[in-house]
């Protein structure tokens, strides 16, 4: 007996010290180890998308903003059975035999409405979870649409500003830590700290931009027109004040939309032939080389003028006409016997001078260059098109970024959108540079601009375009669209346009207004004007800007501002 108490006195003596020993080894060798692996078992990780920085107009209104809503995940080794998703399926959709049941996180459904969230949360199932995620919202619904663009669901901007931006706008990526026990269940919820990415603020006005889709929307529905485009920009700066394109989507409800080509800005991305809006290169080109001058006549007498065997022709029989009249009157005879003067090699420079065949450089993605032939690939016709605005595709923006030169004295400027990027601690990372080149004489510009005053005035294209107490200068435009199934142009199809700028003696805005395949009537100065003038009307009224003839009466006095006059009422 005695011997077999000393054994398992020894047995125990042995184990306690195998004991110790091993949890000397697990204390203080193998503590790091184990450490480890408890780190693994305890505390989960999940990445989380933070919020994308917001979108504001000039005047600090929101334009888009991240709230934020839960989303629904699973830790399939936590759920106990079938029934579990069963009971969820209830309020979303999802694949029941899609899950890989070794993985410890799945998305189940993302950016859940609170009433669904609330009725699931109230189930109370084990492995079924929540997490906060920015939810992009734009509070003014379809205004400015095509500029803002939209994201997708992992808050990745796909479209306008916030495709061209997305470095800037969204947040870096985040994650949450939480504890678990030994059989994987949640003991916390851990720590979440909020990471929001950059502010960007636009040269946008939301007033102003309210102006222009209401009367774009306006003149959709009178002519029934396929789309329309219509641009604000401050000539001098190249600062986008509006810009809407017809038709539109609500970036709020993407899942709605059927035909996703609605998403394309057809401002920067559509070319069109510009028509007659397009003589203002030739006539500025005529000038600065000094071929003619605003009295200088032509016999347009014939009515027509015959081009490469081709016959070009007036709307009217004009006669003689002096250089000044053939713009205000829009005569092709006359248009194109300047430009015969002029060559095709100056011409084509001048072209290229007012920025047509290039890109304008705009913070917008999708933007397209245009479509200008060099002089050696001209047909025998191409000297009697191109002047007047045919074989050439150019973008709305171009064409209004061109008459922005008459506006300014003569400089191409570069136009933008964002004016300032904000950092979430103040710091500004990006502030827009104003860019401009001169390309044609103050003088010039000058003598264009008395001559685009006359088309709005009686006996011009456009005096549906004519404002009382401002005047107007600008140009009509009515092309016929070139129909590629039958290689000809339509009989029936066209695109009417006005672009000018006011007040013409001190131009505040340039607008173009491009609309495509009105019905019922398509000249520019019947179906463009009067919308150029509808917008131009109320934004004058918006930017309390008075007028032309109270300042010339003495009713009003004007001061030098930064940019523009500040005037005020006597």
């Amino acid at each position: 007996m005695q011997k077999r108490i000393k054994i398992i006195k020894v047995l125990i003596v042995f184990s306690f010290l195998v004991v110790v020993f091993r949890l000397f080894l697990i204390m203080f060798i193998e503590h790091e180890t184990y450490y480890e692996r408890a780190k693994i078992q305890q505390i989960k990780r999940e990445e989380i998308l933070s919020k994308r920085g917001n979108i504001y107009d000039r005047k600090g209104r929101e334009l888009a903003i991240s709230l934020e809503k839960d989303s629904l995940f699973i830790d399939p080794k936590q759920i106990d059975s079938s029934l579990t998703l069963n009971m969820v399926a209830q309020y979303v959709n999802f694949d029941l035999n899609s899950f890989d049941k070794n993985k410890r996180f799945i998305w189940l459904s993302r950016k859940l409405d609170s009433n669904e969230v609330e009725k699931i949360k109230s189930l109370n199932l084990k492995g079924v979870g929540f997490i906060p995620e920015g939810h992009r919202f734009y509070p003014k619904g379809i205004l400015a649409s095509h500029i803002l663009g939209v994201v997708n669901i992992d808050e990745k901007g796909v479209e306008g500003l916030e495709l061209y931006y997305d470095k800037y706008l969204k947040g870096e990526k985040t994650s949450r830590t939480f504890l678990t026990d030994a059989k994987g269940k949640k003991l916390s919820d851990g720590e979440l700290l909020e990471i929001r990415g950059n502010d960007i603020y636009t040269t946008i006005d939301e007033g102003l931009q309210a102006i222009v889709e209401r009367h774009i929307d306006e003149a959709m529905k009178k002519w029934r027109a396929s789309t329309a485009t219509a641009i604000m920009m401050d000539p001098f700066t190249g600062e986008i004040l509006a810009m809407a394109v017809r038709p539109t989507y609500d970036p709020n409800n993407i899942a709605l939309i059927k035909n996703m080509a609605v998403l394309r800005n057809r401002a920067i991305t559509d070319l069109y032939e510009p028509g007659s809006t397009f003589k203002i290169v030739t006539a500025a080109a005529a000038l600065e080389e000094s071929i003619v001058k605003p009295y200088t006549k032509f016999d347009c007498s014939a009515g027509y003028i015959e081009v490469g065997g081709k016959k070009i022709k007036d709307v009217h029989r004009y006669g003689v006409l002096t250089f000044e009249e053939i713009i205000q009157k829009s005569s092709n005879v006359g248009t194109i016997k300047v430009a015969m003067i002029l060559g095709k090699e100056r011409l084509y420079q001048y072209i290229r001078k007012f920025g047509f065949g290039e890109k304008t450089g705009i913070d917008l993605p999708g933007e397209i260059a245009g479509y200008v032939k060099p002089p050696q690939k001209w047909s025998g016709t191409s000297i009697g098109a191109i002047p007047i605005g045919q074989e050439v595709g150019v973008t709305a923006l171009q064409m209004l970024r061109a008459y922005s030169v008459l506006a300014n004295g003569g400089y191409l400027v570069k136009p933008y959108v964002v004016s300032e990027i904000h950092s979430q601690d103040g710091k500004i990372l990006y502030k827009a540079v104003i860019k401009r080149e001169r390309i044609i004489s103050e003088n010039t510009a000058k003598t264009m601009k008395e001559i685009l005053k006359k088309v709005t005035e009686e006996g011009g294209t456009a005096p549906l375009a004519k404002i009382d107490g401002n005047k107007v200068a600008g140009k009509t435009g009515t092309a016929q669209k070139y129909d590629l199934k039958v290689k000809r142009y339509s009989r029936d199809k066209y695109v009417s346009s006005f672009v000018g700028f006011i007040p013409a003696d001190d131009p505040r805005i340039a607008l173009i207004v491009v609309i495509h395949e009105p019905k019922g009537a398509y000249y520019g100065g019947v179906v463009a004007a009067p919308v150029f003038k509808a917008i131009s009307d109320e934004a004058l009224s918006y930017l309390n800007v008075p007028r032309e003839d109270a300042v010339q009466k003495g009713l009003v006095i004007t001061l030098k501002g930064e940019n523009h006059k500040v005037l005020v009422a006597r």
